[in-house]
């Protein structure tokens, strides 16, 4: 830190004053003021942090404590990127007396592996921007003063791990009603095992499409303002997940392990799914008791358009007698009310018959969803997953031309529901770095400053002297190494 602040004497300061100098002269031009401003602070930033890890590998070399289990084996110089930019410093590389390993103490005690090129908060910014925009933008956004490839961000999203859901709060919720809406996007892929290996079909269209689900929970919806007619999600809570890494019976398992966490299952009278009907959302009513599927109302006004679009003025009759027909009829009612609008067909108009057999199938086939929306209209709100496909995933992933791979893909979905959910990217990458401590068995024990004063005490090391003298707080020269000791005995 000396040479740090003899720095910013000796350059720094003079340069604060030729810029204030500048500024006076032409008070207009407060950017270039700023922004140089900036430039000599980020500059300063780095070297504090490049004397500070030399200093910490310097008293490494120099503890007594180091030297009863550690040897020195070698030095290599070092480039770490952190937020603030590259940092240039050198490490030293100790062999273990005893069993001849060899190793990086100043990484341990900075919690990173040997080859590890980025810090935690370098990390976050890649994270917190390539989660929104692009890797390459991701890249540009690591740090202030450099930036890495899209390769390397895509290199760490694709091996991120996400931490547990369903640790339960002090007090669980208590809700009588609960919603789940379910909706999915369709997102191109590049190859789907390796490249060049996508079929074309007789339209000369690839098989390149993977689905993304989407399931989001919440607890019923209010106004954003008491005069808005806009609406907001209760306490939303957002899950996503693609078929190649997980199943639908155990992607659904994870979302009422959720609800099971943070709600009173027993005081939830119904819970609501929303959904199109589609064959993965069926897995949704097996999962916990209470379940009631039904339509959401986007696709039920589709088919019915779909079946009644071929009558022009009349349509809006036809699809209000249909509505009436589902909730207080049955199914040979429907048919031969679909029947009879089919007869005002021409012969020959064979794509609006097919049109209308699509709708009728369709409804059919989601007879009871149909009916539960249709009967409960009052008291269910609108399902609104189409526009959240569109904001949590498609507006990432598919809203411009892109491929993504198979793992690309399940790893961005999980990662923008991680984003909406209000998840902190800082904490993620610590939670990376937890989990590959915990796979390796990797454990740290510290002794207590008082026994590391007292060892050092009896051993009369360099700080013995000043141990007998110690009374309120201690210099900062002897603190620092006490610290530093405190680390290496964990080690």
């Amino acid at each position: 830190m000396v040479k740090s602040i003899q720095y910013f004497n000796e350059n720094s300061v003079p340069v604060f004053e030729k810029l204030e100098d500048e500024f006076l002269k032409d008070p207009s031009d407060i950017a270039s003021y700023v922004t140089k401003l900036t430039e000599e602070l980020h500059k300063t930033g780095i070297r504090m942090i490049e004397e500070t890890l030399g200093y910490l590998d310097q008293m490494l070399n120099e503890s007594e404590v180091r030297k009863m289990t550690w040897i020195v084996d070698r030095h290599e110089p070092k480039q770490l990127i952190t937020s603030l930019g590259s940092v240039n410093y050198s490490k030293t590389m100790f062999r273990d007396k005893e069993e001849g390993s060899r190793s990086y103490l100043l990484d341990l005690i900075m919690g990173m592996e040997p080859h590890e090129r980025m810090t935690e908060d370098a990390e976050a910014r890649l994270l917190e921007e390539a989660v929104q925009t692009s890797y390459r933008r991701g890249g540009e956004e690591t740090s202030i003063l450099d930036k890495v490839s899209k390769q390397t961000v895509m290199k760490k999203i694709h091996s991120l791990r996400f931490p547990s859901e369903n640790e339960e709060p002090e007090k669980k919720k208590i809700v009588k009603t609960l919603f789940i809406d379910a909706d999915e996007a369709h997102i191109s892929l590049q190859y789907r095992n390796k490249k060049g290996d996508l079929l074309r079909n007789e339209h000369g269209s690839k098989n390149n499409n993977v689905i993304e689900k989407l399931v989001y929970c919440y607890e019923g919806i209010e106004k954003e303002s008491p005069g808005s007619r806009r609406h907001r999600l209760i306490n939303p809570h957002y899950f996503c997940s693609d078929s190649a890494s997980e199943d639908n019976k155990d992607f659904w398992e994870r979302v009422y392990a959720y609800i099971d966490s943070q709600y009173d299952v027993g005081q939830i009278e119904k819970i609501y799914v929303n959904g199109d009907g589609g064959a993965w959302m069926e897995e949704g009513k097996n999962g916990i008791s209470g379940v009631v599927v039904t339509m959401d109302e986007f696709h039920l006004q589709k088919y019915l358009i779909k079946i009644t679009s071929h009558l022009m003025d009349s349509r809006p009759d036809a699809v209000s007698e249909l509505r009436k027909i589902i909730m207080h009829k049955n199914k040979k009612d429907f048919n031969e009310y679909v029947d009879l609008l089919k007869s005002y067909l021409k012969e020959d108009d064979v794509k609006s018959a097919e049109r209308i057999e699509k709708g009728r199938k369709y409804i059919l086939n989601n007879w009871m969803p149909c009916k539960v929306r249709l009967c409960n209209r009052k008291k269910l709100p609108g399902c609104s997953a189409e526009g959240h496909v569109s904001h949590v995933l498609a507006s990432r992933m598919t809203s411009r031309p892109m491929g993504w791979s198979r793992c690309g893909a399940g790893q961005m979905g999980r990662l923008r529901a991680y984003y909406y959910n209000g998840g902190d990217m800082l904490e993620l990458v610590r939670f990376q770095r937890q989990e590959l401590k915990e796979a390796v068995g990797y454990r740290m024990t510290y002794s207590s400053v008082p026994e590391i004063m007292r060892a050092e005490k009896n051993r009369h090391y360099e700080l013995g002297k000043y141990m007998c003298a110690i009374q309120g707080s201690l210099p900062d020269q002897i603190k620092k190494k006490l610290y530093l000791n405190r680390h290496i005995s964990g080690l």
